[in-house]
Order: structure tokens, then sequence, then C-alpha cells
């Protein structure tokens, strides 16, 4: 519980100073217009005060400007203010309310019942705990499993366990510093909407998954001692399959990188951005393992499940391109011969 107010309290702060920065920078481009026109009219020649007074042009007989001349200027340095604004307010994606509402309201209640699921577990069964005692039995039992799982039985360091929560609140917080970007920022709630639209996307799929599927965690295979019973054989023990942790990292952070990447489609540093994406749901994943937390398989299935989420969901809300149209189509071709297909149209 700390944790997520940890999250939820620089979430907040991150989007407050982010709004802060943007109404400066607005404000500044706003009266830095005058000062601008001011220079313009003297390099001119004229008085930075006609801008704003043209009746004085109509009754001096010693200015060789006019009202028009003043109303040209005005118009242009206009025309530059309308043109930050729709640049500024330029979002490439769309929130339908209708259906993302009914989408993320589902997820959640889905989030919500898979939580149940995950309560109601069972412990592990007294009659297969014997041979998770005995060391011959425990031994056949790590023989059996798969060639990518088996080196992870056993593990079960506490020191990972915590600094596996490390990169997975880091994660959480990483989207909320693309609100420094003026541009995403420009659209705050929309944004914040796919990203909690993504994240309970990935809880549903995770705790309903986890909720129905027994699998024993690594730990559970740890007879030295360093576990004791009661941890390894609790209902806790057997949802190993698969990684939530690496499932709402990646998807934090890949959902970042790809709105980073369609807002600044241009921009140099995008290979780093998505480098660090990739890069920390798979140190999660690290120490998920050495904690015995999870499995190989399980931090991968959750870090594909979760990537694909946090790059699927913003891509899902792109706006659609007006000039492409797909459509079923069938007539009869030259030779008299009838057809049926698709069309595509582009209209130029």
């Amino acid at each position: 519980m700390k944790k997520l107010f940890t999250i939820l309290a620089f979430a907040v702060s991150a989007i407050t100073f982010a709004q802060q920065d943007s109404i400066r920078s607005q404000y500044y481009f706003n009266t830095a217009n005058p000062t601008l026109k001011d220079t313009i009219l003297k390099s001119k020649g004229l008085s930075p005060s006609l801008s704003n007074q043209t009746s004085l042009v109509n009754t001096s007989a010693n200015t060789s400007v006019n009202a028009a001349t003043i109303n040209s200027l005005n118009a242009n340095f206009k025309n530059e203010n309308d043109a930050y604004t729709i640049e500024g307010s330029n979002s490439p994606y769309e929130w339908k309310w209708v259906r993302d509402g009914i989408w993320t309201g589902a997820a959640l209640g889905a989030s919500y019942f898979g939580l149940t699921l995950i309560q109601d577990k069972d412990d592990l069964p007294e009659s297969e705990r014997a041979a998770f005692l005995n060391e011959a039995s425990l031994q056949e039992k790590i023989d059996n499993i798969n060639f990518l799982d088996r080196w992870v039985a056993g593990k079960h360091s506490e020191n990972a366990n915590s600094i596996s929560d490390i990169p997975f609140a880091i994660s959480f917080a990483a989207p909320f510093a693309l609100l420094f970007d003026d541009e995403i920022n420009d659209h705050t709630g929309q944004y914040i909407g796919m990203y909690i639209q993504s994240l309970a996307t990935t809880a549903s799929i995770y705790t309903i998954t986890a909720g129905l599927v027994n699998r024993s965690r690594p730990y559970v295979y740890d007879n030295s001692g360093d576990t004791s019973e009661d941890r390894r054989f609790k209902n806790n023990g057997q949802r190993s399959f698969y990684s939530g942790h690496v499932a709402a990292t990646a998807t934090a952070t890949f959902f970042a990188a790809k709105v980073y990447s369609d807002y600044n489609p241009d921009a140099n540093g995008k290979v780093f951005v998505w480098a660090g994406a990739a890069a920390l749901p798979a140190a999660v994943g690290v120490f998920r393992m050495e904690a015995g937390q999870h499995f190989l398989t399980d931090v991968l299935l959750g870090y594909a499940l979760g990537g694909v989420t946090g790059i699927l969901i913003p891509e899902m809300h792109k706006k659609k391109n007006d000039n492409i149209d797909i459509y079923p189509s069938s007539g009869t071709t030259f030779l008299g011969d009838p057809y049926r297909g698709m069309a595509l149209s582009y209209r130029f």
C-alpha cells in the first residue's frame, strides 16, 4: 500500500509541474509577440505605438504607412498565434468516451474479478507436500521441469525480491515524465486515459490467469531450510504463471516509448527511449527469477504480453487516415468474367 501511495504522489506531482510548465510556456509565447512586433516596426522606422493605434495613421500626414500595413502586420502575428495553437493541440490519437469508457470499465471490473480468484486460491494440497520435503522426490520434480526453467528452481533471494520493486515502481512513474513534453502535456487527459486503459487491460489478463492457473513458484522447490514450509505451501506459492510484475512494467515502459515516438516521429533520441523501455522490464524479470518468484518462461510471457499491450493500445487509438478507404467490391471484368474482392482507394 505504501508503494502505491508513493507512485500516486509522484504522478500527481509530475502532472501539476508539467501543467504549470506548459502555462509558463504559453504565457511566454503570447507575451513575446508584442515585443517582436515592436522590433519589426522599429526596423521599418515606425513607432511601436502604431500597432495598436491605427487611428493615428489616418490623421498623421507625416507617416508613410497606412492602416492596411498595420492591420497586415497584426494579421500576420495573429496567424502565427493560431498556427502555434493548432500545432500545440494536435494529437495523433482519438479518445471515444463510450467505447473507451466501456473498455476501461470492463478491464477494471475483470481485474477485480481476477483478484477475487487469486484470494480464493487453495494452498498446495497436503497430498503433494511430501514430495517437496523429500530430497529424492524433490530432485525428481526439478528434473521434470523443462530445460528453460529448470535452473531457476530453488532460488529464493529475499534481497532480489526487494530490489525488483525499484525498477517496478520506476516503470509506473516513467510515463508521467512525458508530461514535460509540451505536445503530450496539451492532451494530459487523453494520455492518462490511454495509460490507465493499458494498465487495466494488462491487469485483467494477468489476474484472471494467475487466479485460474496453478504453478508452483521456484522458491517452493527450496528445501534448504531458508524458506519456511508455511511460505512454500501457501496459495501465494502457486502463482508463478505468469509474471505480473514484468507484464505491468513492460506495459508502462513500452506505452511511454510508443506514445513518445508517435508524438515525435523525427526525434533523434527515440532509440534510447525504446532501449530504456526494453531494459526496465528485463531487469525486473532477472530480479524476480533470482527471488524465486517466477521461472524464465513466466517472465518471457509477461514481457511479451505487457509489451504488446503497451504498444497496441496507443496504436488502436491513432486517428484514421480519411484519405484511405478499403471496401468490398464486385463486378465484371472486360472479358465478361465476374469477380469479388476488396478495393483500396486513396484520395489526394
